[in-house]
């Protein structure tokens, strides 16, 4: 049976096609859809961000067709669940393309995404912090003899960081020292918790993450980015040089750095933030990329509770 998964995220809407038979993936793309630009103070979603939200939709089930998927299963997060409209967008995806949202909480995608980042990395016997930065929100997973013992979302993902403090281009120093303050309030709760496992390890899931890996393979040759693989470790100096020039960049620059993916020029300036915070905050001693995130835990998770998600027909 092939089994088709669309991840509506904030910033992109993935697809990932794979065989149950083979165990193996078909097909995986993603379409960038921005939906928290042009947002109102209420994050209500645009007209255009909801048109093109449609667009790649329709586009995606019809791939999966095209790759005879049998199941098609599609999961929400942050920007639908929390935009006044984002039901409107889950009510027109049913009636105008026979497609049926399941908008997730929080909590169920730190869930998924550690079920996902799972079977794409080994997990080390230390204490381990996952990190899942999106557009809208960020997930923390905590896990202690490679089990979670504590997990929770943020709303700091960076399309919205990037909304609420709309910094200079380069960004300045005294930005950066407001949004690492801004983050030291709002992550109390993870402070406390990692203050009793002392993290040294930090798991990077997809998004900008898979962006500053290829960026450190294409800049120092010192190591490969493979994209059929499932993993990549960083080293902490190639990391740190790479976040420095990200910081000290201006947008033109981000573009035409070797590796850069052109959608996430903008927002890695706030993913470099959040990333070097957490590294300063908890003395992070190793730093890994990992390929798998919520689309892949979705379809492990599958296997044990197929009845919990809304199916599409196809």
């Amino acid at each position: 049976m092939k089994i088709a998964i669309i991840d509506c995220g904030t910033n992109t809407f993935n697809l990932l096609i794979r065989s149950q038979e083979e165990n193996r993936t078909l097909f995986n793309t993603k379409i960038p859809v921005r939906l928290a630009e042009d947002a109102d103070d209420e994050l209500r979603i645009s007209d255009a961000a909801m048109e093109r939200a449609m667009a790649a939709l329709k586009s995606h089930r019809e791939t999966a067709l095209e790759w005879q998927a049998e199941a098609l299963y599609v999961v929400a997060t942050a920007a639908v669940r929390t935009a006044p409209n984002g039901p409107d967008l889950v009510a027109r995806a049913e009636s105008e393309l026979g497609i049926r949202i399941n908008v997730i909480t929080g909590d169920t995608e730190a869930r998924l995404i550690y079920e996902g980042v799972q079977q794409g990395i080994e997990f080390k016997e230390a204490p381990t912090l996952i990190m899942d930065i999106g557009g809208g929100s960020t997930e923390f997973i905590l896990l202690r003899d490679q089990k979670p013992v504590w997990q929770a979302s943020f709303p700091i993902g960076s399309s919205v960081m990037l909304n609420r403090f709309r910094p200079a281009d380069p960004i300045q120093k005294e930005e950066i020292d407001a949004i690492d303050d801004y983050l030291d309030e709002k992550l109390i709760s993870l402070k406390e918790a990692c203050g009793k496992e002392f993290p040294r390890v930090l798991i990077g899931s997809s998004g900008s993450f898979d962006t500053l890996a290829q960026m450190c393979a294409e800049n120092f040759k010192t190591s490969r980015f493979e994209e059929d693989e499932t993993s990549y470790t960083f080293s902490m100096h190639e990391y740190m040089q790479i976040s420095k020039k990200m910081l000290e960049s201006t947008f033109e620059e981000r573009l035409n750095t070797p590796g850069m993916i052109p959608m996430r020029a903008d927002m890695i300036v706030m993913a470099c933030i959040e990333i070097n915070f957490i590294i300063k905050r908890f003395g992070i001693r190793l730093l890994q990329q990992c390929n798998y995130a919520l689309k892949e835990g979705l379809y492990y998770a599958l296997e044990n509770e197929a009845e919990q998600w809304q199916r599409s027909s196809l």
